[in-house]
């Protein structure tokens, strides 16, 4: 896989623990539907701890066991904040998490679900999204991420060797890979070979894929407007 490669116009990079990357998704959705043109959604496993630092609350969010500074509590507080209110645009629940997850497993079953189809994948990411923050979904559980799966419409034959031994040395191997090719953040968006870091640079994706004519926009946190039912 090249991390900047696709056969279709636009990659998107998407990591189940992110806030920000779960308030793109339905932005996402509606600009490709726009367009008419088909997204290769993939996994990338953040490693929060190397950045932010890391805590573990309790179901009341008292915190139990911190790891952070009090400057990346600042950055870890804000961006939850900012990512709320988004969600309460489009009426998102979105709840702290209250540890930091491994979502190596939500992940392959991204990759897992791309074999069944684009609507297995809406399913599976929007699902994913929808119950993880509502605290409602263990994604580090292979028998959850299972049911999930078969929920959304994928057979499961085979997944679970294919979270395992070799098959996960590859997944892991790949997740480098995308690093190594400068891609750090979701959501994070290629289009052209070019690695675009935010949903506020929907507008100029835009651009890009209507070919860019006129000037190119700004950045901007401007909501996608709905299509019609």
């Amino acid at each position: 896989m090249d991390p900047l490669r696709s056969d279709r116009p636009l990659i998107v990079y998407v990591d189940f623990k992110s806030p920000y990357a779960f308030i793109a998704v339905q932005p996402t959705y509606e600009l490709a539907e726009q367009l008419r043109i088909p997204v290769e959604w993939r996994p990338l496993t953040l490693d929060i701890p190397s950045f932010a630092g890391s805590a573990r609350l309790d179901r009341d969010d008292s915190v139990l066991e911190s790891r952070r500074s009090e400057s990346q509590w600042a950055w870890v507080k804000y961006a939850y904040r900012d990512a709320r209110r988004y969600a309460r645009l489009r009426g998102q629940t979105l709840r702290g998490t209250t540890k930091i997850w491994d979502t190596t497993l939500a992940g392959m079953g991204l990759e897992w679900a791309k074999r069944f189809g684009d609507d297995v994948v809406r399913r599976y990411i929007e699902t994913t999204y929808e119950r993880f923050w509502k605290r409602e979904l263990d994604v580090e559980d292979v028998e959850v991420v299972e049911a999930l799966l078969r929920e959304c419409g994928a057979d499961l034959a085979g997944f679970r060797e294919s979270t395992q031994g070799s098959a996960r040395e590859e997944y892991l191997a790949c997740q480098l890979q995308i690093f190594d090719a400068g891609i750090f953040g979701v959501p994070g968006y290629v289009v052209d070979g070019e690695y675009f870091w935010g949903r506020e640079h929907l507008p100029r994706i835009r651009w890009i894929l209507e070919g860019r004519q006129g000037p190119s926009p700004d950045i901007a946190y401007q909501r996608v407007a709905r299509l019609p039912a």
